[in-house]
């Protein structure tokens, strides 16, 4: 049996083909259908800025973090989540950095990427500098389960141009607000970075 390094991710080179087929934000936009790219940028518009204590959770860590955003430019979901994706990317460190990539687009990220069997979108994946994933977090966020619970009904997937109360959006992101922080967290004490980083 050959000897393996300490930290490793087998699926390095996986992300690695992912990252090279993503695109950056606005890119992802501006070759998504006009009006679905609107509906994103309106929600852009709409949500609240960040206020200083969560600016503050997302900053000085001092690590690369890759936010892979696999998403559907179409799905209601992602309207609301990939502008607040962005938005925290961008309060972030300059290491931390957002690709996008269609859900349609490789299906072999389709099949990794299942939530209950099925192709739900917005997922998110954390990599580290080395392409070693920190975590995965996606679909809808608790806040929005919970209220689709207790109405009991609702289609599969938010239509794109429903307005989302300002109360629910802030709730919604500040869930956001968590997963980022314990992926930078995570990122920030990890054995094998803190060794190469001598911190």
């Amino acid at each position: 049996m050959s000897e393996k390094p300490k930290y490793y991710d087998k699926r390095s080179d996986f992300w690695r083909s992912v990252l090279d087929r993503a695109e950056d934000y606005d890119t992802y936009l501006a070759n998504s259908e006009d009006d679905k790219a609107q509906h994103w940028r309106d929600m852009e518009a709409k949500l609240p800025a960040l206020i200083d204590a969560e600016k503050d959770r997302l900053t000085g860590y001092g690590r690369k973090l890759h936010v892979l955003l696999y998403s559907g430019v179409w799905c209601g979901d992602c309207v609301r989540q990939g502008p607040m994706i962005r938005q925290l990317v961008d309060a972030a460190d300059d290491g931390v950095e957002l690709h996008c990539i269609d859900r349609d687009l490789m299906e072999e990220l389709t099949d990794e990427l299942r939530v209950l069997g099925a192709m739900r979108v917005p997922v998110v994946v954390f990599l580290t500098e080395d392409l070693h994933e920190v975590g995965r977090f996606g679909d809808r966020l608790l806040n929005v389960y919970r209220k689709k619970y207790a109405n009991e009904v609702g289609a599969a997937c938010s239509v794109p141009y429903a307005e989302t109360p300002p109360e629910e959006l802030v709730a919604e992101r500040g869930e956001w607000v968590d997963v980022f922080e314990r992926m930078l967290i995570m990122t920030r004490l990890a054995p094998g970075l803190r060794q190469r980083y001598e911190d």
